[in-house]
């Protein structure tokens, strides 16, 4: 099935759970980035995380930024997902890699290492909202957790997976078999009851890219997780991978630049080419284009 973004409800709307298949994105994301098992790991999650607090975004042009910044090799992973359900990212170094955990895990949270997740979101208002917090373990799912719980107070379960497996045609240095995950949050009034109830049924379950290599939808693993308190599904909706950039944006990275540097490329006569991050598409601009680009800046 292809990638979605669904949303359901439980305990008679006392509990919400968001959840997400979104395989294909990282899949596409190691297309694009040709990365190493960590960062294939650590971008996943992040990419999955994005697209399911996308779910808080209220108006078509809202965006938000996930920024995990550590001392670990990765150095940072950046996700950022649109109130569409679309998301793009990338990671600082994308090629390092890690010894496997003894237990047999891809060890994300020594990846990223120590240091700060930074939150953006860009509301359409005057100043986005930023919002910080410590990196608790680098694990990804663990600081969202952490992150929603002190800088929103949103009583929160995050769960995120990336599972990767040997390519059968023996072609790739691997493939990415499952990716999604989900967030329970709790609403005002919740007894004590429900949450102890959850969360004994989280404990259960095994993570979620095993339930989904074992061929578990996500809507059936969001059931699993409120049987016994009713399962309402309340919205199923496409995501993907999607970058945003354009000629017409770096024009407006070359302009950025201010006119003294702009200048220096000019005096060159070499041209410039610039690469998104994000998709790693590339723009070229030769010099005669650049002295129309400045030309047209000072006519503004």
């Amino acid at each position: 099935m292809a990638d979605r973004l669904i949303t359901a409800i439980g305990a008679e709307g006392l509990v919400r759970v968001i959840g997400a298949d979104t395989t294909d994105i990282v899949r596409k994301a190691v297309e694009l980035h040709g990365m190493s098992p960590l960062a294939t790991a650590a971008l996943g999650r992040a990419l999955t995380g994005g697209v399911l607090l996308s779910k808080h975004l209220k108006n078509d042009t809202d965006s938000l930024t996930l920024k995990f910044k550590g001392d670990g090799p990765l150095r940072s992973v950046i996700a950022v997902a649109k109130a569409d359900a679309t998301v793009r990212g990338y990671v600082d170094e994308p090629f390092e890699d890690l010894p496997i955990r003894d237990d047999g895990k891809i060890d994300v949270g020594a990846g990223i290492g120590k240091g700060q997740l930074t939150v953006i979101k860009d509301l359409g208002l005057k100043e986005p909202y930023i919002g910080t917090c410590e990196l608790i373990s680098g694990e990804i799912a663990e600081d969202l957790t952490y992150y929603l719980a002190v800088s929103e107070q949103i009583p929160s379960v995050v769960a995120l997976g990336v599972r990767l497996a040997p390519d059968p045609e023996g072609i790739k240095p691997f493939i990415v078999q499952c990716a999604g995950g989900y967030i329970l949050q709790l609403m005002p009034g919740a007894p004590d009851s429900l949450i102890d109830d959850l969360e004994r049924q989280i404990r259960c379950l095994p993570s979620v890219t095993s339930l989904m290599d074992a061929g578990e939808s996500i809507e059936n693993i969001v059931e699993d997780i409120l049987i016994g308190n009713g399962f309402e599904l309340k919205e199923t909706r496409p995501c993907s991978y999607k970058c945003t950039c354009s000629r017409e944006k770096m024009e407006e990275t070359l302009i950025s630049i201010g006119r003294k540097d702009l200048q220096e490329i000019i005096d060159d006569k070499n041209g410039a080419e610039l690469c998104c991050q994000y998709c790693n598409g590339r723009y070229f601009f030769t010099t005669e284009e650049m002295i129309e680009l400045l030309d047209n800046a000072d006519k503004k």
